[in-house]
């Protein structure tokens, strides 16, 4: 790896303890023990791209995504097993056929068997779209050495943990009972996301546009408002249920979708879902999307694995932008239905033709 301060190429023996033998200088992360294999030099590069050159600020919760793109399109599940189960199992067996030992036969038919059902969990899809670092593990893994090498966060990322912006946002706008200005909101943004919340908060685009910031379809009626109310979401299947839960709970109502849509996200080839089986929907979810009819079997069984594209894998700059247009349309009348034209321009990425600004090259 590259020394972060020296910018001398250094063997893994000169870089013991992640401190630099030349410069002496102590670093933050080193690929070869960090499990999302990062050094402190990509870290850099890819803040600065989220950052778009350090014009907006961003929160953890975005470089979490873009720090794991990378790993979640070439996860899998034992890929490295898989090749030393077989490779073990063949070695043995030669060995046993020549020495002629039982035991050694047993050996290489228990490495055969454990070869085949790594097989087996690969074929299944077992590991893939897992992030090696969960989204609650990166402020230790990641951020808490960064912190201790360089006293703060990465130039431009927001420290949600210290000021809680995650929960309430500035001027505590995420509770609408006693928000600050709620009670003359011209409308309301629901967003379960407390990162993007503090993100969108941090722009001031909540305050720009009049909007009191819930995250439930019932904070969301307590609003003494009867202007239009925006539903950010990850394009998941609890976004899609959220929508439905506004709807029912503020009929009446203008409600706009401001998620991206499924079957546009998918087709884009620097778009990367991540799949987290703790927060699959149940068979009832499964049967109120069904019932919708807007989504095929393929998409369906797609939603039913816990597959998800989240708001904070979105480029973050790209992110604001869609819904400070969004929120300007509706707030001066515009027609909802207006709202998926051209994709809501999430559906850009970044140097969409070079290469990806995030991915970690």
């Amino acid at each position: 790896m590259i020394c972060p301060h020296c910018e001398r190429n250094l063997l893994r023996k000169e870089r013991t303890g992640n401190r630099c033998t030349h410069c002496k200088r102590t670093y933050a992360l080193d690929p070869k023990t960090n499990p999302l294999r990062l050094n402190d030099l990509r870290v850099r590069r890819i803040t600065t791209a989220l950052t778009d050159g350090g014009r907006i600020a961003i929160v953890p919760d975005q470089l979490w995504y873009a720090l794991s793109r990378k790993r979640l399109r070439d996860s899998d599940f034992g890929q490295g097993c898989l090749g030393g189960a077989f490779a073990g199992a063949g070695f043995v067996t030669v060995v046993a056929l020549f020495a002629e030992a039982p035991a050694l036969l047993l050996a290489s038919g228990a490495l055969l068997i454990i070869g085949l059902g790594i097989f087996v969990a690969r074929v299944m899809g077992a590991g893939k779209g897992i992030p090696p670092v969960g989204r609650e593990g990166f402020p230790t893994l990641v951020l808490s050495p960064w912190r201790s090498v360089y006293g703060g966060l990465p130039p431009g990322v927001l420290d949600t943990a210290a000021s809680d912006t995650g929960t309430a946002g500035a001027a505590g706008q995420a509770d609408p009972a006693g928000a600050a200005g709620a009670a003359g909101a011209t409308g309301v943004l629901v967003c379960p996301d407390r990162a993007v919340v503090a993100f969108l908060v941090a722009d001031g685009l909540p305050a720009r546009h009049g909007l009191a910031v819930v995250r439930t379809p019932a904070e969301a009626a307590a609003v003494p408002s009867k202007g239009p109310v925006l539903v950010l979401h990850d394009t998941d299947a609890d976004g899609e249920l959220l929508v439905r839960g506004v709807r029912e709970a503020l009929p009446g109502r203008t409600v706009v979708d401001v998620g991206p849509p499924l079957r546009t996200v998918r087709s884009l080839p620097q778009a990367v879902p991540y799949r987290d089986p703790r927060r699959r929907p149940g068979p009832a979810d499964l049967r109120i999307l069904t019932a919708l009819g807007t989504y095929t079997p393929e998409e369906l069984k797609w939603l039913g694995q816990g597959w998800r594209f989240p708001l904070v894998g979105l480029p973050p700059a790209r992110l604001l932008a869609v819904v400070d247009r969004v929120a300007g349309q509706v707030s001066h009348g515009a027609d909802p239905d207006r709202r998926r034209a051209a994709d809501l321009g999430f559906l850009t990425w970044p140097e969409a033709a070079g290469p990806d600004p995030v991915g970690g090259r």
